[in-house]
């Protein structure tokens, strides 16, 4: 299976699967929405069972997801750690006299458990559709055919441009070149970035070349087949219900 990554990988069949993927797109949006808006801490903690719920029936790599996971949370990690120092509130306790205060320590818990909890769902119900099911997913939902063309191209050619970055690499390397914090480096390395711009541009006319051969005129006809059925339904009621939930018991108001 390729992700929409581009990124091939081993997954057995599960349940989540089963799912139209237009369902899983609109079921996360709405999950997103829900979470995201939320101004209280357990509505963003269910969801965030919620969405492990889903990545352990999605069967999700492990390591994979967790790499994934933490790689996000680095981009959070410093905005967590000051905001308790930043916001004023009740003060709990002084770091190298700095004065951390309740409601900051509220407020980053809150971003890292939604950041967490949308990042996981996306993982379990989007993360695991292959490229081309992604674009003609986007494509059913009436997304602009322009962004859906942007998307399957680039996913398609990031392998292409990863692989001919490598081959290059592979040839700095026979020819016995060792990177430095030296002017020859930098230079070697802006020749390396300069090359493949420019095979990029020469393949990418060769393709759009083989596209108009075969009769390329600007649009992609989908021939596959999504079928909407009850499951499908019970997916986005179960997540509509978890939006109702939050909006009864008041976890849009302050």
């Amino acid at each position: 299976m390729t992700s929409w990554r581009g990124q091939r990988f081993g997954r057995s069949k599960n349940w989540v699967d089963k799912f139209d993927p237009r369902a899983r797109m609109v079921a996360t949006l709405i999950f997103a929405l829900a979470v995201v808006f939320s101004r209280t801490l357990w509505l963003p903690f269910l969801g965030l069972l919620l969405a492990l719920a889903f990545a352990l029936s999605a069967s999700l790599d492990f390591h994979r997801t967790l790499r994934r996971m933490v790689a996000m949370d680095m981009f959070i990690v410093v905005m967590v750690i000051m905001l308790p120092f930043t916001m004023s509130g009740d003060v709990m306790f002084h770091v190298f006299g700095f004065a951390a205060s309740k409601q900051g320590l509220l407020y980053a818990i809150n971003i890292g458990l939604k950041a967490n909890a949308v990042v996981l769902i996306l993982l379990a119900l989007v993360g695991t559709l292959e490229a081309s099911t992604l674009g003609h997913t986007l494509a059913r939902l009436k997304v602009p055919e322009k962004l859906v063309h942007l998307l399957l191209f680039t996913v398609r050619y990031l392998d292409v441009i990863s692989r001919e970055y490598n081959r290059m690499r592979k040839a700095m390397k026979a020819r016995a070149f060792v990177p430095k914090n030296n002017l020859h480096t930098w230079r070697s390395f802006g020749y390396l970035i300069g090359m493949l711009l420019v095979r990029s541009l020469e393949r990418s006319e060769r393709t759009f070349a083989a596209m108009k051969c075969r009769g390329y005129c600007g649009k992609l006809y989908l021939f596959d087949v999504m079928q909407w059925q009850l499951r499908d339904s019970l997916l986005l009621v179960s997540v509509v219900v978890f939006a109702l939930f939050g909006i009864i018991f008041g976890a849009y108001v302050t």
